[in-house]
């Protein structure tokens, strides 16, 4: 049964809604959610449809049901705050950038942290890297029941990090840590997201700010070339050299919060300056 692991933080007028990854957790993004609100933001940690159970609830969502959460929960946010950015961790930066396109003028931002368009990272096995076949592959009825699953350093380059995630991971606690493998069938979803998303990134015509670790295990900065090759206008950027894939909850995670409230604050409206009032002659 898939548990309910969403959190809001309540606290400004801005609001940031925060987005995990495939066969992640909301808790993934729970550093970032406290950072930004302790510097003033309204902050909503969500959960993607099908997420936080077992790998049945997974197989029973797909790419359009995490869209559509996304976009349920980023209505449901906008009225309460004065602008409203979106920041997601992989496959969530990638829903995120479809949010901007399906709903022009709802944001007015985005956080893309080690954004995921292709599985090319150092520790992603040659058979996996054929991955992107998947959609044809599935398609066919074949890899139900079949799953990648997840290998050491599972994205976190911090030991005492990556030991106490790992662990839930691989006890069980799907809430806490996420699903120890990512099912073909899901992977084939991503992919078809993925695949629509790259091909519209000119739709895209909010600021955004790209983090991504120098050495992702998981992402190759190559996906960071795909954003700044596809994307309308300047990408801001961050590269964490002490990170792996995981940069919400890794060793550099303080630099991602810092950098993330200074490029939203940036994009909140600037205050009227009047000009001063004449002397009375």
């Amino acid at each position: 049964m898939i548990k309910r692991s969403d959190y809001v933080l309540q606290g400004g007028p801005q609001g940031v809604l925060l987005i995990h990854g495939l066969t992640g957790t909301p808790a993934e993004m729970r550093f970032v959610a406290k950072g930004l609100h302790a510097r003033g933001f309204t902050v909503h940690g969500m959960q993607l449809a099908g997420h936080c159970g077992d790998e049945a609830d997974l197989l029973a969502s797909g790419w359009r049901d995490w869209a559509a959460s996304v976009e349920q929960a980023a209505l449901a946010l906008r009225p309460q705050v004065d602008q409203l950015f979106v920041a997601g961790l992989s496959m969530g930066a990638v829903l995120a950038l479809h949010l901007a396109m399906e709903r022009p003028g709802l944001v007015s931002g985005l956080g893309l942290y080690g954004t995921t368009f292709v599985y090319d990272g150092w520790t992603i096995p040659p058979v996996a890297r054929l991955s992107f076949l998947l959609p044809w592959v599935c398609a066919l009825g074949l890899g139900r029941g079949r799953s990648f699953m997840e290998a050491p350093p599972y994205g976190i380059k911090d030991e005492r990090i990556r030991a106490r995630i790992a662990g839930s991971m691989l006890a069980g606690d799907s809430a806490a840590g996420g699903l120890p493998g990512n099912p073909w069938p899901s992977l084939a979803e991503f992919y078809r997201l993925a695949r629509r998303v790259r091909a519209r990134l000119g739709e895209v015509h909010v600021p955004c700010l790209a983090v991504h670790a120098q050495e992702d295990d998981v992402a190759s900065l190559r996906n960071v070339e795909i954003l700044r090759r596809g994307l309308p206008t300047p990408l801001q950027t961050l590269i964490l050299p002490e990170s792996y894939h995981m940069v919400t909850v890794d060793q550099e995670r303080e630099r991602l919060i810092q950098a993330s409230a200074d490029f939203f604050t940036s994009l909140l409206p600037q205050p009227v300056r009047q000009a001063p009032a004449c002397a009375l002659a």
